[in-house]
């Protein structure tokens, strides 16, 4: 009678265990929908217009919908590819491209870290949030609003460093015309704009190291300086990887906003502003050619790709803990 009783008892305590189950599946679905909707369709579904940088896109008049015009566009193979390579701007936008963003991620890096263990120092919470919210600040700036930031010092007639130079019986420099101080500038907008947002990356790994490694050390003897140097940076090590291998994916692809507007389009300067994302839109704007930023776009993301996977190869071999995958 018992056996008969306890099979029953099981089956229903099976099946209790799998709703359960299903729930907390069922739950965790919902909670990820939001995110894989948005991913699938701004992410996944434009693919289909990588198409583009094999044709010469074409918008027809009697039918202009992105189907039609994708399917009747003639096919040209690579010949999109070339007008990045066919121009004498070719090497400048590279090697800005490439120059500007490898000083970036190096600054970057070093200065944002800086900044998070000198916030993690401030004792007083008032003082420390005020900071955050200040160097946190500027990363929500457009280009264009910065752009009228960084004009007002430098303008040629009423800029405030323009006058200051005046004041101060030297040659004014008329900035807009002159390559020479523009990579220093876009540099120190760079840092301005993105380096509170890091920081507080940084910040939030340093707040999770636990308390009682730093009263070790300082039982220990250890300075400020060998604390930051023995404890928090080991403990910074795995985010700085992750955060530098991303960036390295992303060093073919220049900030448009910074090198469009800071420079207020000024021709003298293309020398030092002019990058692969600012000649591709100007070349589209000439010649109307969507296939050609498309290729652009596309060869942008597969260099980007090939030096993720060659500097998650590189970490993982060196150490495998700090590897993005």
């Amino acid at each position: 009678m018992s056996k008969t009783i306890t099979k029953p008892a099981k089956a229903m305590k099976k099946s209790g265990t799998m709703t359960a189950k299903r729930k907390k599946t069922l739950m965790l679905l919902t909670m990820v929908a939001p995110g894989a909707i948005w991913l699938i369709l701004l992410r996944y579904l434009p693919m289909v217009g990588i198409v583009m940088a094999f044709q010469d896109y074409k918008i027809y008049t009697k039918d202009p919908t992105f189907l039609n015009n994708l399917t009747h566009s003639a096919f040209v193979g690579l010949k999109n590819f070339k007008f990045l390579f066919a121009t004498s701007d070719t090497w400048v936008m590279i090697r800005n491209t490439l120059g500007y963003n490898a000083l970036f991620i190096v600054l970057g890096l070093v200065i944002s870290v800086t900044f998070a263990i000198m916030l993690n120092e401030i004792t007083h919470k008032f003082v420390a949030k005020t900071y955050q919210t200040l160097m946190f600040f500027p990363y929500f700036l457009s280009w264009v609003v910065a752009s009228y930031f960084v004009q007002a010092f430098l303008d040629p007639t009423r800029g405030l460093l323009v006058n200051l130079m005046e004041s101060w019986g030297m040659t004014p420099i008329d900035f807009y015309n002159d390559c020479g101080p523009w990579p220093f500038i876009l540099t120190l907008c760079n840092i301005w704009k993105n380096t509170g947002y890091s920081a507080i990356l940084y910040l939030a790994a340093i707040t999770g190291i636990d308390a009682s490694q730093y009263e070790a050390a300082s039982i220990d003897g250890a300075s400020k300086w060998q604390q930051i140097k023995y404890v928090t940076l080991p403990h910074l090590k795995t985010m700085i990887i992750i955060l530098f291998i991303m960036n390295i994916g992303k060093i073919f692809c220049a900030d448009f906003g910074l090198f469009f507007n800071v420079p207020l389009q000024s021709g003298p300067l293309y020398p030092v502003t002019q990058v692969v994302d600012t000649y591709v839109y100007r070349a589209m704007m000439t010649t109307q050619n969507y296939g050609m930023s498309t290729a652009a776009g596309l060869l942008q993301n597969l260099i980007g790709f090939i030096c993720i996977m060659v500097a998650n190869t590189i970490v993982r071999k060196i150490e495998p803990d700090s590897a993005l995958f």
